[in-house]
């Protein structure tokens, strides 16, 4: 930016922030003012708008909850910044109370890259007019158009959301474009898991919700000590990060999955230990009526339990929306104990 332009920039922002002089009366300059500043500021966060800036790193304070496991992992793109340039700018908006700083709304990793930088000065950068509300949003927006969040990254997440007070469940679901079952099974894996230890296990990418629930259900009836299998999750950690540095080539596998293994290994042989014979399955069957007429069977036989209806449109629907259904159901019962 030149140096006119900088100084113009600056005359704005000084004129923006300015109260009303105090020789004048405040019923004569009062209205005038404000409608001045107003002014001033659209012409400022219109400026902001079309124009992509290069800010000190050291200006922007990022106070967002977190959605990544890993943050400061970020040496191959610092690397390839430091080769390439910053092709895609940050978003951030201006700090509300201090004009010369900003809040970051997404852009995490490319900021911290640039700050560990000794090549890169400057982080490039858009400003957005938001309030907090429409920053994470923004956020969030951003967050679910990548396709490098894992499972547990987002299910993380979407427990932030819910405890920072941002929304119910329901309104988490919206605005993360997911059922609101999927939350409802995403905070319950959550849970069963514990949150310090699915952060010690890392994003583990490729790990999707089954296993990670198997993983929570094999916790919960085994009663296994999360606090040991954190434990055992870091010295996965350990041993990934110094296999890397003795054999110095790749490839290498993921630490967060060697991690995710090493846990669900430990509760596997736990359980296995644990585990009473089982007894003898009992076959049972369950009328089910319809509008107060008998309209199919509940059977539950030693492999499973089996629904059937009589033919007809009902039977033709339920058939039709059986995987929904069924989400629904599962979502309930993960979240009976906390009706």
């Amino acid at each position: 930016m030149t140096s006119s332009k900088k100084k113009r920039m600056s005359m704005l922002d000084s004129l923006a922030g300015a109260g009303a002089p105090s020789p004048a009366p405040p019923s004569t300059v009062t209205t005038p003012m404000m409608s001045s500043n107003r002014a001033l500021r659209s012409a400022r966060d219109a400026v902001d708008a079309h124009h992509v800036w290069e800010l000190d790193p050291a200006t922007i304070t990022d106070d967002r909850m977190a959605d990544r496991l890993n943050p400061a992992d970020v040496h191959d793109l610092r690397d390839a910044i430091e080769a390439n340039g910053q092709t895609v700018p940050i978003l951030v908006r201006r700090h509300p109370s201090d004009a010369d700083q900003y809040l970051l709304v997404y852009g995490r990793r490319r900021l911290e890259a640039i700050r560990g930088s000794d090549k890169v000065a400057k982080v490039r950068a858009l400003v957005a007019n938001l309030d907090e509300d429409a920053a994470l949003r923004a956020q969030i927006s951003e967050n679910m158009a990548r396709r490098d969040l894992s499972y547990i990254e987002k299910a993380l997440f979407a427990q932030e959301l819910v405890k920072s007070g941002f929304g119910t469940q329901s309104q988490v679901a919206e605005v993360l474009t997911v059922t609101k079952s999927a939350i409802s099974m995403a905070l319950a894996v959550v849970d069963m898991v514990g949150t310090d230890l699915a952060r010690a296990i890392g994003a583990a990418h490729g790990i999707g919700r089954p296993k990670w629930e198997a993983l929570g259900k094999a916790i919960e009836e085994t009663s296994a000590d999360q606090g040991k299998l954190t434990r055992l999750a870091n010295e996965a950690h350990d041993k990934a990060a110094v296999a890397m540095v003795v054999e110095e080539s790749g490839p290498f596998e993921d630490p967060s999955v060697l991690a995710f293994e090493a846990v669900a290994k430990a509760v596997g042989k736990s359980a296995r230990t644990e585990a009473k014979p089982p007894s003898p399955a009992r076959s049972s069957s369950l009328a089910l009526k319809l509008a107060g007429r008998r309209g199919g069977s509940v059977k539950r036989t030693a492999k499973g339990l089996s629904i059937s209806l009589e033919n007809g449109a009902f039977a033709d629907w339920v058939e039709a929306e059986a995987q929904e259904l069924i989400e629904e159901l599962h979502g309930r019962w993960l979240q009976r104990s906390e009706d």
